[in-house]
């Protein structure tokens, strides 16, 4: 038979003791379980002690005791395993939140990537989109290596993608240019006119109509040259463009 003595028993409720793990618990019903089974671990401390003040004087008493003792002892594994799961969810929780933070970083760098951004675009200031900065750069890339042809097929997407752009009366101007180093001057003339129909206000719209003259002349169209030239000088006569057409119509 097990002997029981009243120094044994608090001593092994002391040993059993709870402490509450520091900190605030995130998962709400982790900590809900952990406070019953605190509740219900000092009830059975109360219980035992109850008894220990009364004295172990029958066998049922003894037996009692130890039913209760094996009862804290089952309440402190379940609490560790709760706190387990708690440090488990926790854990859990900061990861989530660092990649929570770090998603929100990243997209707010890609917004302001997206915001427009101020530009000077033949000597005025315009805003224009990141993408749309990208694109048009990627274009005239290709037109600075002597890639016409991908150069054209990248003015001519832009042009359509951005009709209302900044870049637009350039992409279209230079898509002309494009054209014609690539000796089709059909293509460019209609590149070309495309600038002064669509964006007649643009500085580029009076070297637009030059160009035009140049490819009538090397078509032949003479007498469309002239009256191209002398439109221009009509339309844009302050321009230097407007002086080179009428340094070409007096030479003829």
């Amino acid at each position: 038979m097990i002997k029981f003595t009243k120094t044994a028993l608090v001593l092994a409720l002391a040993s059993l003791s709870f402490h509450a793990a520091a900190g605030v618990f995130d998962d709400d019903e982790a900590r809900r379980a952990i406070l019953d089974l605190r509740a219900k671990l000092e009830a059975l401390s109360k219980d035992v002690n109850t008894r220990l003040s009364t004295g172990l004087d029958t066998k049922a008493d003894k037996s009692a005791t130890l039913d209760l003792i094996n009862q804290h002892e089952q309440t402190m594994q379940e609490i560790a395993r709760l706190r387990g799961q708690v440090e488990v969810l926790q854990n859990e929780i900061e990861v989530s939140s660092k990649r929570q933070k770090d998603f929100y970083a990243d997209l707010d760098k890609r917004l302001r990537a997206l915001e427009p951004r101020q530009v000077e675009i033949d000597g005025q200031t315009a805003s224009v989109d990141q993408a749309e900065q990208n694109a048009h750069d990627a274009a005239m890339q290709k037109f600075k290596e002597g890639d016409y042809e991908g150069a054209a097929t990248a003015l001519q997407a832009f042009v359509r993608r951005y009709p209302a752009s900044a870049y637009a009366a350039n992409a279209q101007y230079m898509l002309g240019n494009a054209y014609y180093l690539q000796r089709d001057c059909k293509a460019s003339i209609v590149a070309q006119q495309a600038v002064v129909k669509n964006y007649g206000d643009s500085p580029k719209a009076a070297d637009a109509m030059l160009n035009i003259a140049a490819c009538q002349t090397e078509l032949k169209a003479v007498n469309n040259a002239k009256k191209t030239l002398n439109d221009l000088i009509k339309t844009y006569p302050n321009t230097a463009a407007a002086r080179t057409a009428k340094e070409r119509l007096g030479g003829k």
